[in-house]
């Protein structure tokens, strides 16, 4: 054939596609096992990062297996599922389920002689999906740490609930009010006052929409656990 020809040109122009396409395939394939593997342990590392635990990725299984003690799955009336693996449970998935379909994954930690509540969150910030974790005390109100991501927040505005010093507004602050009622932490724009358990959190400059999605995510997710808090709460009471 000739190589000058517009057919030679059509053909080889082909069978690069048909080349390339299959090499892109096969890395694809062959990198899943070790995405999915990276996955796993960066969820890992968030958990414990909300009971204070910082660690490298690869050191966070040894440790999640050390200090997280229990892997719960509710369901909306807070009584465990023993068939549902906790750690597996697709939160995106289970919102575009009724609530009383759904399954709720808790984890419970023990760590340097405190017990900890961690529920996964998810929500929606401006642009698409935000998530993350938020780990409660004993007492199943106070907040010991948050985890936040997002999908596709602004840069420099949104964005910035991955930060740490917004992370750190939320320790010690708690999700419910004075009268008993679960409020979750408000992200408030204007509020500047930083005062611990009056369930505000001051917002982040320009990211009014990303704040009230934390806001509305933190809430609408911890009301699905009240029936299981409320058993941990009247517990304790019997054991004083």
């Amino acid at each position: 054939m000739d190589k000058n020809s517009n057919k030679y040109t059509f053909f080889f122009a082909i069978a690069m596609v048909i080349v390339v396409a299959a090499a892109l395939s096969f890395a694809a394939t062959s990198l899943q096992p070790m995405q999915a593997e990276n996955v796993r342990k960066e969820k890992m590392q968030n958990i414990l990062s909300t009971i204070g635990i910082n660690v490298e990725r690869d050191a966070a299984e040894e440790l999640y297996n050390k200090y997280i003690t229990e892997q719960l799955t509710l369901n909306h009336q807070g009584e465990q599922m023993q068939d549902v693996d906790a750690f597996t449970v697709n939160l995106a998935r289970e919102l575009k389920k009724p609530v009383e379909e759904q399954a709720y994954p808790l984890y419970v930690a023990d760590y340097e002689n405190e017990k900890y509540y961690i529920v996964p969150l998810r929500g929606k910030g401006l642009w698409d999906a935000i998530w993350g974790y938020v780990a409660l005390k004993e007492d199943v109100n106070t907040i010991k740490g948050v985890v936040f991501d997002h999908k596709g927040e602004t840069a420099g505005l949104g964005a910035e609930i991955t930060t740490d010093w917004f992370k750190e507004r939320f320790e010690n602050e708690e999700v419910f009010n004075d009268q008993g009622e679960l409020v979750g932490v408000i992200v408030e724009k204007g509020y500047s006052d930083n005062v611990k358990g009056d369930n505000k959190v001051s917002s982040i400059s320009g990211a009014t929409i990303t704040g009230d999605g934390v806001t509305d995510m933190m809430q609408e997710r911890l009301k699905r656990y009240l029936p299981y808090f409320e058993t941990k709460k009247k517990s304790k009471l019997a054991t004083r």
